[in-house]
């Protein structure tokens, strides 16, 4: 989590030198929650200014923002209610909305937002970094195995009804997510070894393990895992 946090703040003064603002697209789940309150601590919240990031999410469940499920409500109790970032900087993903309907407006946002290169084209400018995460069954964001988005080619955001957690996600498609500049999987624990060897070492099968869909077209690919789950890697990278 400190490798993490150090990344995002050395990826966010390149880009605000760069281009006045940093964009991220943030993981939900339980594993980021400590890199999201390292970041709120003075160490690395000072050097940003904070005015010039703009935080999007790369999946959502579909519950109310208040929800204890709430990919949303667990950033903005570690990271938002300590920063000053503006509120109109934050984008969230509206779990609380019919989840077609809420898919199809952040499609809209991001269209808006980055510009895109035709209707069935990726995002002209991507993100500067997406942080995802890594599921035991090899899924990332909400891109679930043997589900359409996993492998989707010209949506940028789907929602769909994932029966293994028995409820409704929205998530980016790989479309967005390898537009992106940089894209950082964050891994950590024993119970992802076998699944990261799988995914890093294994055989290309995208629809069992959406997370070897994640290949950045122009960008960066970065893996920062603890030892406890790199431990069947055979090559440490």
């Amino acid at each position: 989590m400190q490798a993490a946090a150090e990344k995002i703040v050395r990826l966010g003064a390149e880009a605000i030198e760069e281009n006045e603002i940093f964009t991220v697209a943030l993981s939900g789940g339980s594993t980021p929650r400590p890199l999201y309150v390292l970041l709120a601590t003075g160490m690395f919240a000072k050097p940003f200014d904070w005015s010039r990031v703009h935080l999007f999410w790369g999946d959502e469940r579909c519950v109310p923002p208040g929800d204890p499920r709430s990919n949303y409500r667990m950033v903005r109790e570690a990271l938002l209610d300590a920063v000053p970032i503006p509120p109109p900087n934050i984008h969230r993903i509206r779990g609380e909305e019919d989840p077609k309907v809420a898919a199809a407006a952040y499609e809209r946002e991001l269209r808006a937002f980055f510009g895109s290169n035709g209707a069935d084209g990726p995002p002209r400018m991507g993100f500067d970094l997406v942080l995802l995460g890594l599921g035991d069954n090899g899924h990332t964001a909400s891109l679930f195995p043997e589900l359409p988005a996993a492998t989707e080619q010209v949506r940028w955001v789907m929602a769909q009804f994932v029966e293994v957690v028995s409820m409704w996600r929205i998530t980016l498609t790989p479309v967005v997510i390898n537009a992106a500049k940089n894209v950082a999987f964050v891994v950590s624990g024993s119970e992802k070894a076998q699944r990261l060897r799988d995914v890093l070492e294994g055989p290309f099968q995208p629809e069992l393990l959406p997370a070897q869909m994640i290949k950045p077209a122009h960008g960066r690919l970065l893996w920062l895992v603890d030892d406890a789950a790199a431990g069947r890697l055979k090559r440490v990278r």
